[in-house]
């Protein structure tokens, strides 16, 4: 397994919607273990491929070291979360219930050391493919619906300022123009 590099805001493909996979290959496999190893050495619950480079519908999460309340459902059972995490999300797709609302703050591995308040939907649902193609539907709430959708953003190049308030967003942006500077001299 390989730890990947991390791209940060003012990156483009941040902003990439990504492609749907349609191979289900040994190279996906690795890219997903990389992706995992890569989530936990950054101590992340959240990973889309956008933000290790790869415009593509692919994204893991891991909440199980998460001190955070939520319920969940998969293919209609509630499994042991050691049984399905880590979570490898291909070509997902959210159904969102409007009410109620929760806010909550957040941050992002592509933002280092920024965070802000989000409002999002409380409960979803989402369809996915698993590493092997198969198909699979989590109903769930609270954390876990947050990182879902925090990543499910990522994958459509929406990032997670983009769903600030203003009140939230001004004062930080001095700090997000900083980043994106910082990160298009690298380049």
């Amino acid at each position: 397994m390989a730890i990947l590099k991390i791209v940060y805001y003012g990156d483009p493909i941040l902003r990439k919607k990504g492609k749907n996979v349609s191979s289900f290959d040994p190279s996906l496999a690795q890219l997903a273990k990389d992706m995992i190893e890569t989530m936990y050495e950054a101590e992340g619950i959240g990973l889309a491929a956008q933000q290790i480079g790869k415009a593509l519908q692919f994204c893991v999460i891991d909440l199980r070291e998460a001190e955070a309340e939520f319920t969940y459902t998969f293919d209609g059972s509630t499994p042991p979360m050691d049984l399905i995490m880590p979570l490898v999300m291909i070509n997902p797709t959210i159904t969102t219930t409007p009410e109620p609302v929760t806010i909550y703050e957040e941050g992002c591995l592509s933002f280092p050391g920024i965070r802000g308040e989000i409002i999002r939907p409380d409960a979803i649902q989402v369809n996915f493919q698993d590493i092997d193609g198969n198909p699979h539907q989590i109903s769930c709430n609270g954390l876990l619906a947050r990182c879902i959708m925090h990543e499910v953003d990522h994958l459509n190049g929406m990032l997670f300022i983009d769903r600030m308030e203003k009140n939230v967003l001004v004062p930080i942006e001095r700090e997000i123009k900083q980043l994106r500077k910082k990160t298009r001299k690298k380049e």
